[in-house]
């Protein structure tokens, strides 16, 4: 039973270990930011269907929402405008499956989804109330800067698309200039070296601090063994949440039994005590975390 009991906890830690060292980025998930300055415009033939035949050139400065986004493969680029009436304009730009958007690259024979296969680039132009599922077309990346994760720092591109089989294109521009790039979210955790245990209940109470370099909400898993004469006691509190602020360490504490298999109750004495934190960066679609595990002194209350 007991060494039973000891290997489930080192699977438990190992694994824990195991997410420590990772930083996950959600490879694919689109990341939107204002930009600083630049410009939508677009022009359509008399009787186009996207543009209604009209002529329009959209700033950040006269828009409610002037935002660019693409995913951390810097594979595309997208832009969504919504101007003071609620109109709300949607241009998308793709590379080729695998590939990323390369400065001084025209792309032809884009497609729409759900028709564009793999390896087709893609071009996607509409407004809130017309939309073509099917569509062909081209676009060049003039040029596109990136900053961490896929942040899109510039970009300039053309496009040309035609709308459900029509011969009547509607053309237009995008620029962007971005903000700065936000800081990449930095997470720590801390053990306080010792702690409490409840000799009637077996629970034992420990802590430690949390630090970041930006606002994140920090997620902890915590985990304690003790290894015993007669037996393992072991323990965990998972997801246990920690509002963190950049600039003080933000203290946390939590209490459990030993409830890991347990073939033994906590008691006054050695343990050891790790921690697993992890929280999402608000302005990048990334995870990080960090991991610590320290010898700590069981006492008393």
């Amino acid at each position: 039973m007991l060494g039973r009991s000891v290997a489930r906890t080192a699977v438990v830690l190992t694994a824990a270990l195991a997410l420590a060292v990772t930083v996950a980025p959600l490879t694919g998930t689109a990341q939107a930011h204002e930009a600083d300055t630049g410009s939508l415009s677009f022009s359509g033939e008399p009787g186009e269907y996207i543009s209604g035949g009209q002529s329009h050139t959209f700033t950040p400065g006269t828009t409610d929402m002037f935002d660019i986004s693409g995913p951390t493969s810097e594979s595309a680029v997208g832009a969504t405008v919504v101007t003071p009436e609620g109109e709300r304009w949607s241009l998308s730009m793709e590379a080729p499956y695998g590939q990323k958007l390369t400065p001084g690259t025209t792309y032809t024979n884009a497609l729409s989804w759900p028709e564009a296969r793999p390896e087709d680039p893609k071009l996607q132009f509409s407004v809130t109330d017309r939309y073509c599922e099917s569509g062909t077309g081209s676009f060049t990346i003039s040029d596109i800067v990136y900053g961490p994760h896929g942040y899109i720092r510039e970009v300039d591109a053309t496009f040309e698309r035609y709308c459900s089989g029509s011969t009547l294109p509607v053309r237009g521009e995008l620029h962007a200039r971005m903000p700065e790039p936000p800081a990449e979210l930095s997470i720590g955790v801390s053990l306080n070296t010792s702690g409490t245990v409840d000799k009637r209940t077996g629970e034992i109470t420990v802590g430690g601090t949390a630090t970041c370099n930006k606002q994140a909400r920090i997620s902890l898993n915590v985990s304690a063994y003790q290894t015993q004469r007669q037996g393992t006691a072991s323990g965990s509190h998972e997801d246990l949440i920690v509002a963190c602020e950049p600039g003080v360490p933000v203290p946390w504490t939590t209490s459990f039994p030993s409830n890991i298999d347990p073939t033994a109750s906590f008691q006054p004495g050695a343990a050891v005590l790790r921690a697993l934190a992890g929280a999402d960066d608000h302005d990048y679609p990334v995870s990080v975390s960090d991991f610590q595990s320290a010898d700590i002194g069981l006492v008393r209350p």
